[in-house]
């Protein structure tokens, strides 16, 4: 039984009780029983208040537009006891006091998610400076992740802004940094210690409501990391969007981190690294900066040509790039061949016609401009002959010429085909190639299917980026585009073959999910193939996964250092030193007994893609049992 239940069974001798005042019939007594309780509540010692600050919790996440509690002072009295915990640690580490500043800083954001007016109530009631503190990291990453989500919110309003830009630089570079550096904390300071017993319990409460296993609260540490990351990024788009601290925001460094930051499959929905590499290139100096930073065109370059559900961010960005003259001519050469296998897709989502934006971009000045490397002066005449001289042609084509070619593309494709199976891989490629100069424009259907076996002759000549090319020209003929089951999975392993791990993952998921779609019986099959191949880049995909390279890496160092028996100091980026606080924390672990009352968290994110993993998975073990029976 609870304390509130137990309430009911007596007397309550606390004037300020909480659970009283929202039992109170009449509206005006319960309203001001309340308003007393939060001014009260800082300036009281009641373990009930952990109780309390949990019930709130909740209510703020599933009732965050009601103006009831932010009308009654809620939010001033979440910054006093953020303030108290920060600044009282003797009174933070008593009984469980050190849930409080998580739940005050989660009860802010909440409220703050949706309505300007409750923003304006916020800063006004004095909630940025406590909020600062727990985001510059004066208890732990838990209370980070819930601060720097409530700062994105208060930022993300004309009105409240400025109250945040007071920070500017010191909010920047906090930022910059956590997105930076989140993952090898938490890898660190959590998921990768062994011994489960050295985990701060209140960390594994938190994350599991006191009712999951180890492996739960791994997975939901993992959830946390990539939301921490995110929100951060979500805190730089505000200043971004705004134009400001770009000198910042665009240090090389920092923009080469961002190439890594992809939300993973935890947080899928969101852009994570894409978007603020999409708003920086809607600014000049944005885009300068992009343009000089070679790793981040070739990702994008990458998530242009791939079944991303940010696919066309990438390409949104290269045709930015590309329509400022003063970017255009520094990137060209690299982005135009990925680009030019997008020159016929159609729809993607919500927008048409992308294979016609991107073709009168790269034919923009096309006669005028000579460029040096002759690849790419050879391929932008080739380009000129498919989407203009050629589609001249066709339009004077009569329906009996276009299915007479249909009739001659058909056999020089069955000749293709046969070539194939004997083994004269190049030469089927050749003839795939005939095929594709003789078949009429209109023809897509046909056209996708020679690209997809061309893609498959050169998978098997080991010309990844060739397949890749076809591959990606399929899918952009395809209907939906990127549909093609069988140029999803040969353009899987032509980026498992260049060691691109996570296009490789999204396009076997997507042939994953054609499987399913098209199963007629409710047993689905999955091609152990592809499970296997999940199974490997879920691996290299992993969210800790450079944390715990780097992590391994010092302790290999560490160890080789110990042997020479000289005396070192090991600063590596995988190991967070634990301040003052943290120590306390350690050496108190048992001040806290568990928070059973508290009802699971809602979550943020879906877990659709994740389960169906497992269940490839777990397919692909029934399947090889079952062959070697």
């Amino acid at each position: 039984m609870d304390s509130h239940s137990l309430k009911k069974n007596k007397t309550c001798t606390n004037p300020s009780c909480f659970f009283c005042s929202m039992e109170e019939p009449e509206s005006s007594l319960r309203r001001a029983g309340m308003e007393n309780c939060f001014k009260e509540m800082p300036l009281t010692e009641n373990q009930e208040h952990v109780l309390v600050l949990s019930g709130l919790w909740h209510i703020a996440m599933t009732h965050p537009d009601d103006p009831k509690f932010p009308s009654l002072g809620i939010f001033n009295c979440m910054a006093n006891l953020i303030n108290k915990g920060i600044n009282d640690r003797n009174w933070l580490l008593r009984g469980q006091n050190i849930y409080i500043p998580y739940y005050a800083a989660h009860v802010i954001g909440s409220y703050t998610m949706n309505k300007v007016e409750f923003a304006e109530m916020a800063v006004q009631s004095g909630v940025i400076p406590p909020l600062m503190e727990l985001f510059r990291g004066k208890i732990s990453w838990v209370e980070q992740r819930v601060a720097v989500r409530a700062l994105g919110h208060l930022a993300s309003y004309e009105k409240t802004f400025q109250s945040v830009a007071v920070y500017e630089e010191e909010v920047v570079n906090l930022a910059t940094t956590l997105a930076s550096t989140c993952l090898e904390v938490v890898y660190v300071n959590f998921v990768g210690v062994k011994n489960i017993d050295k985990k701060l319990k209140y960390h594994c409460d938190l994350l599991t409501r006191g009712v999951g296993d180890s492996e739960m609260e791994d997975r939901k540490a993992e959830e946390w990391a990539s939301q921490l990351q995110c929100w951060s990024l979500y805190l730089l788009n505000c200043f971004a969007c705004k134009e400001r601290c770009l000198n910042l925001i665009c240090r090389q460094d920092f923009l080469r981190n961002l190439c890594d930051m992809w939300g993973g499959l935890v947080n899928h929905t969101s852009p994570a690294g894409f978007g603020l590499i999409r708003i920086l290139c809607y600014s000049k100096d944005g885009r300068k900066s992009i343009a000089e930073s070679k790793e981040i065109i070739e990702t994008l370059c990458n998530l242009s040509r791939s079944s991303d559900d940010w696919q066309y961010m990438g390409i949104d960005c290269l045709l930015l790039l590309l329509k400022d003259h003063c970017t255009r001519y520094k990137v060209f050469e690299v982005i135009f061949f990925f680009l030019m296998d997008l020159v016929e897709l159609g729809s993607l989502g919500d927008r048409s016609n992308i294979g016609e934006a991107i073709t009168k971009l790269l034919l923009l000045d096309h006669k005028k401009c000579k460029f040096k490397n002759q690849e790419v002066q050879k391929a932008l005449q080739e380009l000129w002959i498919l989407k203009v001289e050629r589609r001249k042609k066709e339009k004077l084509m009569s329906e009996e010429k276009v299915e007479e070619r249909r009739v001659i593309v058909g056999l020089i494709k069955q000749q293709a085909n046969h070539m194939f199976w004997l083994g004269e891989i190049e030469e089927a490629a050749g003839k795939y190639s005939e095929a594709l100069e003789l078949c009429p424009l209109k023809l897509r259907k046909e056209r996708m299917v020679l690209h997809s076996n061309r893609a498959q002759c050169h998978l098997l000549l080991r010309d990844a980026d060739s397949a890749i090319s076809d591959s990606t020209r399929a899918l952009c003929l395809s209907m939906p585009a990127n549909s093609h089951s069988k140029s999803l999975w040969r353009r899987s392993q032509a980026y498992d073959m260049k060691g691109l791990a996570k296009e490789s993952l999204m396009d076997c998921m997507m042939f994953i999910n054609g499987c399913v779609k098209s199963g007629h019986t409710k047993r689905v099959k999955i091609p152990y193939y592809a499970a296997r191949m999940i199974s490997k880049q879920m691996d290299a995909t992993w969210l800790f996964a450079n944390a715990k390279s780097k992590t391994t890496r010092g302790q290999v160092l560490r160890k080789e250092q110990e042997s020479d028996g000289r005396d070192y100091v090991i600063s590596t980026n995988g190991e967070q030193q634990h301040g003052e606080m943290m120590r306390m924390m350690m050496e108190n672990k048992d001040f806290v007994s568990g928070l059973s009352t508290i009802i699971e968290e809602p979550l943020l994110v879906k877990e659709v893609r994740r389960r169906k993993v497992e269940r490839a998975r777990r397919r692909s073990k029934k399947a090889a049992v079952a062959r070697s029976m």
